[in-house]
């Protein structure tokens, strides 16, 4: 009983860790890039965040899966590849360690003005649409180089890492291309810009779940093994 406990813990422990690297490399790229007057650049924030989610792969999918994010547990959950009892310890510690980072980087940069929140660049539907397709195209290749609900290995990480980069280098000017409640909801309530929060907590989630149910019509439960 002790060593099951102790395992529970040590996933919880992973996902505090995992997010805790992926917002503060992914907004802490954000938030340097203008203190710095754009050294990072547009392209090098979204290679961060594809690195970061590759790298925390690397190094914690044989824990906990390195989900780093609430819409990827929910979709886990609700195709039945993930113990509902386990869903909100995971988002509880993803909310953990993405709040410890906004918090460190608001100690690093005080005068920083939205510490990387995700604001929409035009209307607030067309980020709600954009984050909505985003998050249905990353479920997707998540759930195509997971077991069952461990996004691991060299396939997985480069997969996931590529998708995340990818979507952030041409959709971020306009949505932020969060893909992820916590990564936007630490910032946003840290910085006190919390005005278009409701498009990063709602659209992600959307589109996980169509995520799961078009992955499910194209895959039959004994076209692979979960």
């Amino acid at each position: 009983m002790a060593a099951v406990v102790s395992m529970e813990y040590r996933k919880y422990l992973a996902e505090i860790i995992g997010t805790f690297a992926l917002v503060f490399c992914g907004t802490g790229a954000i938030v340097i890039n203008q203190e710095m007057h754009g050294v990072i650049t547009h392209a090098g924030v979204a290679m961060t965040f594809g690195l970061i989610v590759a790298a925390m792969i690397f190094a914690l999918g044989d824990i906990s899966g390195a989900h780093l994010n609430p819409a990827v547990t929910i979709a886990f959950a609700v195709a039945k590849r993930f113990p509902l009892k386990a869903v909100i310890p995971y988002i509880i510690s993803q909310s953990i360690g993405a709040f410890a980072a906004s918090g460190l980087l608001k100690i690093l940069f005080p005068l920083n003005e939205n510490l990387g929140a995700t604001l929409p660049a035009g209307s607030d539907m067309q980020s709600f649409i954009l984050e909505v397709v985003l998050t249905l195209i990353l479920v997707m290749v998540i759930f195509n180089v997971s077991t069952g609900s461990k996004e691991k290995g060299m396939t997985a990480a480069i997969a996931i890492g590529s998708v995340v980069g990818l979507e952030a280098m041409f959709a971020g000017p306009v949505c932020g291309a969060s893909m992820n409640p916590i990564r936007s909801i630490s910032p946003a309530v840290v910085s006190l810009h919390t005005e278009h929060l409701w498009i990063y907590i709602t659209a992600p989630i959307a589109g996980a779940l169509l995520g799961v149910f078009i992955h499910q019509l194209l895959y039959r439960k004994n076209d692979r093994i979960n």
